[in-house]
């Protein structure tokens, strides 16, 4: 992957990866801003400035003008919200570049926010929400970060929650734009067929307009746990959603990159140690993955499931064991060449996509401001031995670190806070 960054005269940093074996060329805007920077009477503020930057400009008042002005390109674009960052893109032809720039920088430049489109979008979101509380999967996730992290930014629904988003006004959301949509606060990408030199001019031009100031902080993420945790979500459902994991490392600790084999060697794919346990051996789930999600102050390592309602006992010891497996008996040298193997050609195939390009390039300079190429990346990978498994392993599977998060017709806490306390 080669790529050029320049930072222009307002701030705003840029970068531009040419790829010519391809037709197509993505654009992607992050700003480092999302639910983490809200206060609790606006938590979902984020996600709802996102929608409305696309109801209409100066320059494209009306309606639905935005999408079918995308739509006419044959364009695949969106945006999305997070914790910590909310990311703009559209990937179309080539061709194209100049119209999906000046869409992008008017949506975020010059969006007018009108009062009616404003309460239109209201209801929009709440339609949102109530489809994700038809998600059993994504909810499990959400109960297991609201376990972490309680009654805190952290622990607060990205979308946020009936009562928040019917109090939002539109004054707040002007106010949230003009504090946080800022030159020093965001990243404009370009992966695609494109000459570098070309783009940052045309990309420099279309934000000149982009105000400038201070990114605002973000409260630090208060963690405090000293025993096992379990929090369970009553819902009728035809089967069980579990999330058990651990607490560990935030985006910056280099141990995110044993994390990473570790994380593989547990969950990464079909030839793991839960999917062939759970699913292979014993026929629990359909579905078993492992994850991990690494903020600017935080992070987690979380195995995930969906099994009957009455093996919900058996997939939690089973999970545990597997993990104190990892503490007492660690991996094997052939494990960890396996999964080394396994990240390299999933990162190969990866960038083969401008999508997936600019997604990382972006990532990597808004939140370090310093772009590991994938080789670099690979060459952290290649350097983590047993050992840097092994310290990993005795330091996050302990009793005090797990946490149990399900979806189903559970309540008995107590049984589970044993059955974690055997890790």
């Amino acid at each position: 992957m080669k790529f050029e960054k320049k930072t222009f005269k307002n701030g705003l940093r840029a970068v531009v990866a040419q790829m010519k074996d391809t037709q197509a060329v993505t654009l992607w805007v992050l700003f480092g801003t999302g639910s983490k920077y809200e206060i609790k009477k606006l938590n979902g503020i984020s996600h709802f400035l996102e929608h409305l930057f696309f109801k209409g400009t100066k320059h494209r008042p009306k309606p639905g003008q935005i999408n079918q002005e995308l739509d006419r390109l044959g364009a695949q674009s969106n945006a999305f919200t997070s914790k910590e960052f909310t990311g703009y893109y559209v990937k179309a032809a080539s061709k194209h570049f100049d119209i999906a720039l000046d869409i992008v920088s008017d949506i975020l430049i010059e969006p007018l926010f009108k009062k009616e489109e404003v309460e239109k979008e209201r209801g929009v979101i709440l339609q949102e929400i109530s489809m994700y509380e038809d998600d059993p999967r994504r909810q499990a996730a959400e109960i297991f970060e609201e376990l972490l992290y309680g009654d805190q930014p952290a622990g607060w629904d990205t979308a946020g929650y009936p009562g928040t988003v019917k109090n939002i006004a539109r004054e707040d959301i002007v106010k949230y734009k003009e504090s946080h949509y800022l030159t020093s606060n965001a990243v404009v990408t370009v992966a695609g067929n494109i000459e570098p030199g070309a783009a940052f001019h045309k990309v420099e031009k279309a934000f000149s307009k982009m105000p400038r100031g201070n990114k605002l902080q973000k409260s630090k993420v208060k963690e405090k746990q000293s025993r096992p945790q379990v929090k369970f979500k009553k819902k009728d459902v035809d089967q069980t959603h579990i999330r058990l994991g651990v607490r560990s490392y935030d985006m910056f600790d280099e141990r995110r990159y044993a994390l990473t084999v570790l994380q593989t060697i547990l969950g990464g794919n079909w030839s793991s140690r839960l999917f062939m346990e759970l699913r292979e051996k014993l026929g629990l789930t359909y579905y078993v993955r492992a994850f991990q999600e690494q903020y600017t102050d935080t992070g987690y390592l979380m195995a995930a499931a969906g099994v009957p309602h009455e093996k919900l006992p058996e997939t939690a010891r089973k999970i545990v064991e597997i993990l104190r497996l990892f503490r007492t008996k660690g991996v094997s040298e052939k494990e960890i060449k396996f999964a080394k193997e396994y990240i390299r050609g999933s990162m190969a195939l990866a960038f083969e996509s401008t999508d997936e390009v600019a997604t990382f390039l972006a990532s990597q300079e808004l939140f370090y401001k310093k772009i590991l190429t994938p080789p670099e990346v690979l060459a952290k990978i290649e350097r983590v031995q047993r050992d840097d498994i092994m310290k990993i392993a005795r330091d996050i599977f302990r009793p005090e670190k797990v946490n149990l998060a399900a979806i189903g017709p559970h309540d008995n806490i107590q049984a589970y806070e044993k059955i974690l306390a055997k890790l």
